[in-house]
């Protein structure tokens, strides 16, 4: 079957997929679809993958082999199962079969990782005939070329948009690709260093962080040998089972090589064995103002633990780093972070005492949106405190705007002036500007961070009411916490 190249033909072939699944009663809307084209996106993929490095590589071990590789049972329209049929093998033996894979190398082994990816996944679709069309509109698609995978990686990230927006909704708010772009230019991962993005969702970071290092990659190398020497370099950790079957399979469509992401949460380790399982970097966007099981901060200690997820993730952060000569992070933070007091303001101490928060990029007003509009920031810290002085930079607006939309969102051009006044390795030749601001660490009091422009007031008269209000909403639901925190140590106390 020969393959759809142009975005103009995967683009359709994506919309006949979809408007077969909105025929089968199993499926209602997209939050349903798209994991169920996702899934089968990803064994195609897989097995075109496959088959090339089979011709390259006479010593390539596949993950799967027969009757459960996409060639066997669904490539050939004319033998394939269909109706009752399709439906029996598809429920009772490959989707068993995926899920019960282990390949015994841990995480970045293909056979583990699907092993991880089908023991939540199932097929929703209740049509044997629906689910045979399905079918033959994936297998126009091609993965046999870069080019071909270069173009679904495109309509790929279209679909997680779409997912994004749907799980945006559900409290999650997923990072922007310039804002990735961005973080990642800024820590600047260098080939030879291990980088990790402990919240990875649908692995945007570890994406842009694998494009980086390919682009720093030695050019005297081939490009399979650059590959080889990165292999394994990017790690990650995601406890749910959509994101993780997107992540991975955004994963495999940007090629990279044996990521170790694991499906589990990343918050769930001592700090002893955070520091003991190190990394070099950092880059994480982690869920904004969501609460942990229970027993998820007896691992921290006791003088950092809190429900609040974004706090047991920094904590987490400032561990994973700790040991490395050269260990660095960026992390997005909601504005309660910078002057939340308490068990906040302890976690921040340890930060300054330990480590070097030379930068914080404030954000504008909609980075989010549609997600949220609570204010966000980027941390930047690296290993080797004391901290002795903050810069701040204030990321403008573009004139004449109040706040980006999700029609009209923040554009990577926009941070030209932030790349040029960051400065080199050692970022000793900064100036002030209308932007940009510092602070003597001695200056920050209570471990306050949410300190504003200088060179401009906070004119709260120009702010959207929405977002006022969401940050008011956010403000009193920490409050509450704080005040929930204290009751159970008074309780405890008696």
């Amino acid at each position: 079957m020969p393959a759809a190249k142009p975005v103009a033909n995967l683009s359709a072939v994506i919309k006949r997929a979809r408007d077969v699944m909105r025929k089968d009663a199993g499926l209602n809307g997209d939050a349903d679809r798209i994991p169920q084209i996702a899934w089968l996106l990803f064994l195609k993929a897989l097995d075109d993958l496959e088959e090339s490095r089979e011709v390259t590589d006479p010593d390539y071990r596949p993950a799967l082999s027969s009757p459960y590789r996409w060639r066997d049972w669904a490539a050939d329209s004319t033998t394939r199962r269909s109706g009752d049929a399709l439906l029996t093998f598809v429920n009772e033996n490959l989707l068993p079969h995926l899920a019960g894979l282990s390949g015994g190398g841990g995480a970045g082994d293909t056979r583990e990782t699907l092993g991880a990816i089908f023991r939540d996944t199932r097929n929703r679709m209740l049509s044997g005939y629906l689910l045979a069309d399905l079918v033959d509109e994936v297998n126009k698609v091609s993965f046999r070329s870069s080019d071909d995978v270069h173009t679904m990686a495109h309509l790929y990230e279209s679909m997680l948009r779409e997912m994004r927006d749907a799980a945006g909704d559900a409290g999650e708010f997923y990072t922007p690709r310039p804002v990735i772009r961005f973080m990642v230019g800024r820590v600047d991962p260098r080939p030879g260093e291990v980088v990790m993005d402990p919240a990875a969702g649908t692995g945007g970071f570890l994406v842009e962080a694998w494009d980086h290092l390919v682009a720093a990659a030695d050019a005297s190398e081939t490009p399979a040998r650059q590959r080889e020497l990165l292999r394994g370099t990017l790690r990650g950790f995601e406890k749910k089972p959509m994101p993780y079957l997107l992540g991975q399979m955004n994963l495999l469509l940007h090629e990279v090589d044996a990521p170790r992401i694991t499906r589990g949460n990343a918050l769930t380790f001592s700090a002893a064995d955070q520091r003991r399982d190190g990394v070099d970097v950092v880059l994480t966007n982690p869920p904004f103002g969501g609460e942990e099981e229970a027993g998820v901060k007896d691992y921290f200690p006791s003088d950092y633990r809190t429900a609040e997820t974004s706090w047991l993730f920094l904590v987490s952060v400032m561990e994973r780093i700790s040991r490395s000569p050269h260990g660095r992070a960026a992390v997005v933070v909601p504005n309660g972070v910078l002057f939340d007091e308490g068990i906040g303001a302890r976690i921040k101490e340890k930060l300054l005492r330990e480590f070097n928060l030379h930068t914080i990029v404030r954000l504008p007003n909609g980075t989010f949106s549609p997600y949220t509009l609570i204010p966000t920031n980027i941390l930047f810290f690296e290993r080797g405190g004391p901290t002795k002085e903050i810069w701040f930079y204030e990321h403008p607006l573009p004139e004449g705007r109040k706040n980006y939309t999700k029609t009209k969102p923040l554009r990577y051009e926009e941070f030209a002036d932030c790349e040029a006044w960051w400065g080199g390795a050692e970022r000793g030749d900064r100036v002030e500007t209308a932007q940009a601001w510092k602070v003597p660490v001695e200056d920050v009091k209570s471990y306050n961070f949410d300190l504003h422009n200088p060179h401009r007031p906070d004119d709260l008269a120009h702010r959207p009411p929405a977002e006022l209000i969401e940050e008011l909403i956010d403000t009193e639901k920490r409050i509450l916490a704080l005040l929930d925190a204290l009751r159970a140590e008074t309780a405890d106390a008696e």
